[in-house]
């Protein structure tokens, strides 16, 4: 049987992957990254993710990678988090140089040690034009990566990478994600700001969807 690391952030489209593979019968243990992010509040939304659906879960420390990757609001506090609508210009601000290389190659170890084969990560189409380490090109390109790291092929999913935020939203409303229980917000507050990027997207994507959104704002 395949066995799946799922990168889970404590977001919604992770937390709907994490659903999705478990749909498949696998076996999945998830893992998230405390990385220094401004939005560390997301990791106890994966815990409580993972603690409804019954999933091992790991948060692998990275320490003070933050003060290795600063200029971007998620990680340097000098740098505000952008708020409106989720456009290339003003959220090339929450970019965090090479990120999701360096996730992935940690998750590629963690998962070769531990005798897992695959890696599921959550990117989607709207994500393309902001993010670089999203894009179909780099998905591609450390896929073949890992097929080469091990003596052992190392698998990347992403089924996410053709679907638009709202398309998430429905399969996770379909799988009976606890929407409730993720989090989007880069502020990283008590509460979602409903003024970020994110918070933004993540109000569009439900009403898009038609499906209710449990989330508390603060505005």
């Amino acid at each position: 049987m395949l066995r799946v690391i799922v990168l889970l952030s404590g977001g919604l489209d992770s937390a709907t992957l994490l659903y999705s593979v478990l749909k498949t019968g696998r076996v999945a243990r998830a893992v998230s990254f405390n990385y220094g992010q401004r939005h560390s509040v997301e990791l106890s939304a994966a815990r409580q993710v993972c603690a409804a659906a019954n999933v091992s879960h790991t948060t692998i420390a990275i320490p003070r990678l933050s003060d290795a990757l600063p200029n971007s609001s998620l990680t340097d506090r000098r740098v505000a988090v952008p708020e409106g609508h989720y456009e290339e210009e003003s959220m090339k601000a929450t970019v965090v140089a090479n990120r999701n290389m360096i996730l992935l190659a940690i998750a590629a170890g963690h998962a070769i040690a531990h005798g897992f084969d695959t890696i599921a990560y959550a990117a989607h189409s709207g994500d393309h034009a902001i993010y670089p380490d999203c894009r179909p090109e780099f998905i591609r390109a450390m896929r073949q990566a890992l097929a080469w790291c091990d003596w052992n092929r190392i698998d990347l999913e992403t089924p996410f990478s053709d679907m638009t935020k709202a398309q998430i939203v429905t399969e996770g409303h379909r799988l009976g994600v606890p929407f409730e229980l993720t989090w989007s917000c880069y502020k990283g507050e008590q509460q979602h700001c409903g003024k970020c990027g994110t918070c933004v997207e993540r109000r569009e994507a439900f009403k898009l969807a038609g499906v209710p959104d449990p989330t508390r704002y603060a505005d």
